[in-house]
C-alpha cells in the first residue's frame, strides 16, 4: 500500500475527515478559515469523499429531483487550501499508528481524525426487493438518498409513470411531491396513522395531506407493504412492476421510491473497537472513546440522541472547528492515543445539543404551502397551547407555551412568522408581554 504524502514530524498537523457530505465539508469550510484567520499553514486538512460529485446541500435533492434546481445550484462553496479525495472509500481505521486506509490502498495518515460517515437508507425487510442470489435491487427500485439516487430517478421519469413512494415521512413527502411535479401518477403509502408522525398531530397531518392530494398525489396512510411484484427483463435482472399490500391490493408500480428512514453509518467506528451505540458516541466536544477521533453528523450519537438533521450537523461542525483548531494551534496539544484528560480538566468549546427544527416547503403555482415544526409540540400539564386552524386558506398554526417560554410548534401554510417564532425558540428566549395569540397573528418577522 502507499502512503498519501507523508509529513516530515513536527512539520504539520493533519486533520482527516471521512465523509464529504454537509457535516464534512462545513467543518473543512471552519477549519479552512481559521487557519487562514491565524495565518497558519502547517494545518492540513484532507477529505475523503465516497460520492465522486462535489459537495451539495441534501436538503435540496428534492429540488433537483422535481426539476426546480440543476445539481450544481445546490453545490456547496469549495472549502479553501483543502485538499478533497472524491470517489473515494475508506474501509479501514488503523487507530495506530493513526491512519485510515481507503480502497485504492492508499493510507491516509492523521493526527485529528473526523468521522462524518452520514447515514444509509433503511431497506425495508419486503419480500422481492433483492434480486435471488445477490443485493441488487430490481430495476426501478431506489432509495432517496444521494445525489447518484437522484439523479437515476430523474432520468425515469417520464409523464404517466406509475410510482410508488412507500414511507410518508419528511423524505417520502418531499419525493412524491417532487415526482408528481414531474408528471408521474404518484402514490404514497404510509404504515402510520398519519403523515409526518414525528413532527406533526393530526390536525396538521390532515391539512398536509390534502394539500399533497391537490398536487396530484393519492395518499394511503395506515398502509403497510408486504412486497414487490417483479418481472423478467434480462437473464437474472428483474423489474418491479407492482407493490403488494399486507391485504392482497397490489399497486401498479413502474418506479418504487424507499424512503422508510435512515440508520447511522457506524460500520468503520465499530470494526475500529469505538464506542456505539445507535450512532458514534461522542462527548460534549465531539470525541468518540479515542480521543484523537471525533464524530459529526448524522452518524453521531450525543447524549443519547441521534439528530439526523442538518441544522445539529452543522452545528456540531462549527464547535468541532473551534475544539479541533485549540488543538492544531497548540493550545491544548493534541491528545496521545489511549490518553483522555482527567474529567472537568478540559477547557475549550462545548457542544451542548441543538435545537432542531424540521423545515419544508412543497412548491407549486396554485398553491404553495410552508411547513416548520420544532420542539415539544405534545403539551404538559399545565401548559398554555394557542392553536389556529383557517382550512380555506390553509394555514394551520400552533403554539405550546411553558411559562413564559415558547417550547415548540408546528405552523402550516404562509409563514411569515415563522422567523422571529423559531428565533425566539432557538434562543430560549422569554416571550413578550403581548397576549399569546399575538404570536400567531402577527407575520412581522421573517
Amino acid at each position: 500500500m502507499r502512503s498519501y504524502r507523508e509529513p516530515e514530524p513536527g512539520s504539520s498537523r493533519r486533520v482527516v475527515i471521512v465523509g464529504g457530505g454537509m457535516a464534512g465539508t462545513r467543518l473543512a469550510q471552519q477549519l479552512a478559515a481559521t487557519a487562514a484567520d491565524a495565518a497558519d499553514s502547517a494545518l492540513e486538512v484532507t477529505i475523503i469523499g465516497e460520492e465522486p460529485h462535489p459537495a451539495y446541500n441534501r436538503v435540496l435533492l428534492a429540488e433537483v429531483l422535481a426539476g426546480r434546481y440543476a445539481p450544481d445550484v445546490i453545490a456547496l462553496p469549495a472549502p479553501a487550501a483543502v485538499r478533497r479525495l472524491s470517489g473515494v472509500r475508506v474501509v479501514r481505521l488503523d487507530r495506530d499508528p493513526g491512519e485510515v486506509v481507503c480502497d485504492d490502498g492508499r493510507r491516509v495518515p492523521y493526527d485529528a481524525l473526523v468521522l462524518a460517515t452520514g447515514s444509509n437508507p433503511v431497506l425495508p425487510p419486503l419480500r422481492g426487493l433483492f434480486e435471488p442470489h445477490g443485493h441488487d435491487l430490481p430495476d426501478g427500485v431506489h432509495a432517496f438518498r444521494t445525489m447518484d439516487d437522484c439523479l437515476a430517478l430523474a432520468a425515469a421519469i417520464r409523464p404517466g409513470v406509475r410510482a410508488v413512494v412507500i414511507g410518508g415521512g419528511l423524505l417520502g413527502v418531499s419525493a412524491a411531491r417532487a415526482l408528481a411535479q414531474r408528471g408521474a401518477q404518484v402514490v404514497l403509502a404510509h404504515q402510520g396513522e398519519h403523515l409526518m408522525e414525528r413532527q406533526l398531530d393530526t390536525g396538521a397531518a390532515a391539512m398536509l395531506r390534502r394539500h399533497v392530494a391537490a398536487l396530484g398525489v393519492e395518499v394511503h396512510t395506515e398502509c403497510r407493504v408486504r412486497g414487490l411484484r417483479t418481472r423478467s427483463v434480462s437473464g437474472e435482472r428483474r423489474a418491479v412492476s407492482a407493490v403488494e399490500l399486507a391485504d392482497g391490493y397490489a399497486l401498479d408500480a413502474d418506479l418504487v421510491i424507499l424512503a422508510c428512514g435512515a440508520r447511522p453509518r457506524v460500520g468503520l467506528a465499530h470494526a475500529a473497537g469505538l464506542t456505539v451505540a445507535r450512532g458514534i458516541v461522542v462527548d460534549d466536544q465531539l470525541r468518540t472513546s479515542d480521543p484523537r477521533i471525533f464524530a459529526i453528523g448524522d452518524c453521531a450519537e450525543h447524549a443519547g440522541i441521534l439528530y439526523g438533521l442538518a441544522g445539529p450537523a452543522q452545528d456540531q461542525a462549527d464547535t468541532l472547528a473551534h475544539v479541533v483548531g485549540n488543538h492544531a494551534a497548540g493550545r491544548h496539544g493534541w491528545t496521545q492515543p489511549g490518553h483522555r484528560a482527567a474529567p472537568g480538566s478540559e477547557t475549550g468549546p462545548r457542544y451542548a445539543g441543538s435545537r432542531a427544527l424540521t423545515r419544508l416547503t412543497l412548491a407549486s403555482a396554485a398553491s404553495p404551502l410552508d411547513l416548520a415544526a420544532f420542539g415539544e409540540t405534545t403539551p404538559a400539564p399545565g401548559d398554555d397551547v394557542v392553536h389556529l386552524a383557517d382550512a380555506t386558506r390553509n394555514a394551520y398554526r400552533k403554539v405550546v407555551v411553558r411559562g413564559d417560554r415558547l417550547v415548540g410548534g408546528i405552523l402550516l401554510g404562509d409563514l411569515g412568522s415563522v422567523g422571529a417564532l423559531a428565533r425566539t425558540w432557538e434562543g430560549d428566549e422569554p416571550l413578550p408581554s403581548a397576549p399569546l395569540l399575538h404570536l400567531l397573528t402577527n407575520d412581522g418577522g421573517s
